[in-house]
């Protein structure tokens, strides 16, 4: 029987310590023309992708820009489980998630995806506080040895890197210099401004 620190252990790729790859992005694009009503978890229980669509919601909201549901991250992470975990790895985190959601009840007597938004990023809070950092990485490998990171902390990571990637935020939402593009060796900082994708 798997025990916690062990379903932790298990989703360490995750998050930061993914790498980036073709396959990936394309696993990306390929939600983005999947109608949500007609979508049907490929790892995720109907409870699991629910859990997993509160969580993204929560933590990427729609505001002046859309949100983490508009771009189909939750059915991203649901197939990047699918696709790339192997069958231990996915055991893991389908564990870690329900352990997740365990915790939620115990602490606030209900399910996370049944909470009101307040209540929901009071959780959210202690459970950042309470996960260890990812490590520190470089073009997705860890160059720092830290203790396991919980799930949220690893869910969290994986969720914003499947919404910086997605065309729309990275093209149209963050700046944008296509790659190849012209050479400037010396502009001062202040011109380099804002968040970019690239």
């Amino acid at each position: 029987m798997m025990n916690r620190r062990d379903a932790l252990k298990n989703t360490a790729l995750l998050g930061g310590s993914a790498a980036i790859s073709t396959s990936l992005l394309g696993l990306l694009q390929s939600c983005q023309s999947q109608d949500r009503l007609s979508w049907t978890p490929q790892l995720f229980s109907a409870e699991q992708a629910k859990l997993v669509s509160a969580l993204v919601d929560t933590i990427l909201p729609k505001t002046g820009t859309p949100g983490g549901l508009d771009m189909k991250v939750d059915m991203f992470i649901d197939l990047f489980y699918a696709k790339i975990l192997d069958a231990e790895g996915q055991k893991g985190i389908l564990a870690a998630m329900d352990q997740f959601n365990a915790d939620c009840k115990a602490q606030q007597g209900k399910s996370f995806q049944d909470l009101s938004l307040s209540q929901k990023q009071e959780f959210l809070k202690a459970e950042e506080a309470k996960n260890a950092k990812l490590p520190r990485g470089i073009w997705g490998y860890a160059v720092e040895k830290t203790e396991p990171a919980g799930f949220y902390r690893n869910f969290k990571s994986m969720a914003v890197m499947g919404y910086c990637t997605s065309a729309e935020i990275g093209k149209n939402q963050l700046k944008y210099d296509p790659v190849p593009g012209p050479y400037q060796g010396c502009i001062p900082l202040e011109d380099v401004g804002g968040v970019w994708s690239l």
